[in-house]
């Protein structure tokens, strides 16, 4: 196993630990400004051919002290070079360093390469030449205080640069830029779907270029020639030729029909060049690029996206004249796009505003050295406010934060804040519930997580009102509350999410509700977790339960621990934390067990001994092995009749054969913790008259779910001897 870091714009490294997931990578570790990973060669190259956000990738070879000069020249020397440079081969030196004595790059460059020269020199009597353009090897070499990193650029340039674009052409943005606005606009589920793409401003073609490739399952890489690992003494040849095949059937495999990709600019050498570039990426025939203005544009489908880079006005006096064409964009998109998604790249949201939409959603990025903002738009009949966009805060009327209701509800708020902050603080816990319909006119829960290094965010969930409540009166109460949310919690609207929760008959508990994909690391026990915000029902850890998840950590070492029902995979990193000679997770979703692969490699438990399996549970404890587990955990949904389940489970109804079946599991002396969020359950201990059974329930409340002793009930299970 090698390796690896891989760089990507700033704010993709998310996007880009999903698609090294993809590619077999493991031991993802997201960095600002990208991912770490480990795998074999072919997962490196794998992502230099399909990775759509990555810039560079770069192969771990060594990691020395390097204080000085000499000492960096040394290190350099440790490695053997005729392992990486053929005979002939041409050589080049990228280096970079901070908080270091070297710091001018050129010098420290310098020392790098006369260090490998040197060592080649001596072994065969023969230097290697430079070549800093399109060397055979590039060398990258990163000293952050006195440690430095050596490494092969297997991408040898940057990745954005597909292959396709004509020499000497200038683009407003670069292609991985242009690619990571797609996926954080959902465009691949889009194409899918059948929707349509738009881009009403396409200069030379980028956005829709890359929305094709995508669209017809291209591999971005498969028209580059130039990689560094080509000249590389370590290159494997049959298998980059393996992979460029696979990648050239899937291409052609691809039905996406022309009619659905659209781009148009007023500028007529700009159509001109786009219309040309499409020519050479090779997706002429179904991306149709016309010379128009912005009013003139139409919607082509029901259902699409659009994506667009207008100019953001960065010379002296150009805002001013920017103003009509962002309100003739907003017009057009509020009178003739109904129902799309819409995204629109600027770097002045004062000129943002004179779309007169509301974004539901808001991206930092860069494009060069531009900081620039994403801005997302569900498009819809009210497309003048966010109140019926699911997962974004309501639209914040400051005349109601006056209100005699809006008062008491922010003091309450306070009062909570304080005393659950100072506790939170006290015990070292940075997800908590601050608020549970303690006012019951005012009924919500409100949860904290993060602890304000990384950033720190709300998840507002509105419990239904019942249906004699009459809903001027619902509406008139949440817009006092969340006049309230963003002053007293400290926080931008941004990081507020906010929806009604009502209860999901019939339904699986973990519908998916979104597409965003975007997660946010948050510590809880010493423990990095993944969380999202928009996707779900929940968030990816029941807060609940960190009473629970502690208790198993305690319990689980040297143990073999199995997690049934296993959601995100939070208890599996506790039991693994707390020593367990391996676990085991069982869940119905694929993507679930994705997030708790994630889960467990951000906490550095990346190994063969953590299990994930691919079941129906109820099935899947039907044939497994009895006497197999020392520690089970058993959190079932309250009812579920997933589409992929066989029959529907009702844990009122179905506990006791669902106890039975989980402690034939048990080893002997083994135990089992069984918890349920249903509030009304009633365990039928008469019926089970095998099993030793103690409701461990109030010890596994948290101080911040006290105001509701019911939110769960928890017992230890073990069987007779």
């Amino acid at each position: 196993m090698n390796e690896y870091l891989v760089t990507a714009p700033t704010g993709a490294a998310d996007l880009l630990a999903a698609e090294l997931a993809a590619q077999g990578a493991e031991n993802c570790r997201d960095r600002p400004w990208g991912v770490t990973f480990s795998g074999p060669l072919e997962v490196a190259y794998r992502t230099c051919l399909w990775s759509r956000v990555a810039s560079r990738v770069l192969l771990r070879l060594h990691m020395a002290p390097a204080a000085t000069p000499e000492a960096l020249y040394a290190a350099t020397r440790e490695i053997d070079w005729s392992k990486h440079l053929e005979v002939g081969a041409t050589l080049a030196v990228d280096f970079d360093s901070t908080r270091s004595a070297i710091t001018h790059t050129r010098f420290g460059a310098l020392k790098v390469k006369d260090a490998i020269v040197d060592q080649l020199r001596e072994l065969r009597e023969v230097r290697p030449d430079v070549d800093t353009v399109r060397p055979d090897v590039r060398v990258s070499v990163r000293i952050v205080g006195d440690e430095a990193v050596f490494a092969l650029d297997l991408a040898g340039e940057s990745l954005h640069r597909r292959g396709w674009r004509g020499e000497g052409v200038a683009a407003p943005m670069k292609e991985n830029l242009a690619a990571t606005l797609l996926l954080r606009c959902g465009w691949p589920e889009i194409a899918a779907a059948g929707g349509a793409f738009v881009d009403p401003m396409c200069g030379s073609g980028t956005l829709p270029i890359e929305a094709a490739l995508i669209a017809t399952d291209t591999a971005p890489g498969l028209m580059r020639e130039y990689y560094g690992f080509i000249g590389w003494a370590g290159h494997d040849a049959p298998l980059w030729e393996r992979l460029r095949e696979e990648a050239r059937q899937r291409r052609a495999a691809s039905a996406f029909p022309p009619g659905r990709i659209f781009g148009s600019d007023q500028d007529a050498r700009a159509v001109a060049a786009a219309r040309a570039a499409t020519v050479l990426a090779g997706v002429a025939e179904i991306v149709n690029i016309e010379r128009q203005p912005v009013g003139a544009l139409r919607r082509p489908a029901e259902r699409g996206l659009m994506l667009v880079n207008p100019p953001y006005g960065e010379r002296l006096g150009e805002v001013d004249t920017l103003r009509p064409l962002y309100a003739e964009l907003g017009a057009v998109m509020r009178e003739r796009f109904d129902g799309w998604q819409a995204g629109v790249l600027t770097g002045n949201l004062g000129l943002g505003r004179e779309l007169k939409l509301e974004a539901r959603r808001r991206h930092k990025l860069f494009n060069g050295p531009i900081e620039v903002q994403l801005l997302r738009f569900d498009i819809a009949a009210e497309h003048h406010t966010r109140e019926s966009r699911p997962g974004r805060l309501p639209p914040v009327d400051p005349a109601k934060r006056e209100s005699p209701g809006a008062q008491m509800f922010a003091n309450r708020l306070r009062k909570n804040l304080d005393a659950l902050g100072k506790w939170a603080r006290r015990e070292q816990v940075s997800c908590f519930r601050v608020y549970d319909a303690d006012m019951p006119e005012y009924s919500f829960a409100i949860d904290l997580y993060g602890d304000g290094a990384e950033g720190r965010y709300a998840f507002v969930q509105e419990y239904a009102a019942p249906s004699t409540v009459a809903e001027e009166k619902v509406r008139a109460r949440r817009a006092e509350a969340v006049s309230t949310l963003p002053e007293v919690l400290g926080l931008d609207p941004d990081n507020i999410w906010f929806r009604t929760r009502r209860r999901r008959k019939g339904l699986d508990q973990y519908t998916k509700l979104a597409s965003e994909q975007e997660f946010h690391e948050v510590v809880e026990g010493g423990l990095r977790f993944l969380v999202n915000f928009d996707d779900y029902q929940d968030t990816g850890i029941f807060l609940d339960h960190r009473l629970t998840r502690a208790r198993l950590r305690e319990l689980a070492s040297g143990k073999r621990f199995l997690n049934l029902f296993g959601y995100t995979g939070t208890a599996s990193v506790y039991a693994a934390a707390g020593g367990a000679a391996s676990t085991t997770t069982v869940d119905m979703s694929r993507t679930y067990l994705d997030w708790t692969r994630r889960n467990l490699e951000l906490n550095g438990f990346p190994g063969r001994e953590h299990v994930l399996v691919q079941a129906d549970a109820l099935e899947w404890l039907r044939s497994a092995p009895a006497a197999g587990w020392d520690l089970i955990f058993l959190d079932p949904p309250t009812f579920s009749n997933s589409k992929r389940m066989e029959g529907t489970l009702d844990v009122q109804r179905d506990h006791v054969g669902l106890l039975q079946h989980t402690a034939r599991l048990l080893t002997p002396g083994g135990l089992l913790v069984f918890s349920t969020n249903y509030t009304r359950f009633d365990l039928e201990v008469a019926a089970l008259p095998g099993l030793q059974i103690e409701d461990i329930s109030r010890a596994t409340i948290p101080k911040d779910f006290e105001r509701n002793a019911k939110i769960h009930r928890c017992y230890l299970i073990r069987q007779v001897p």
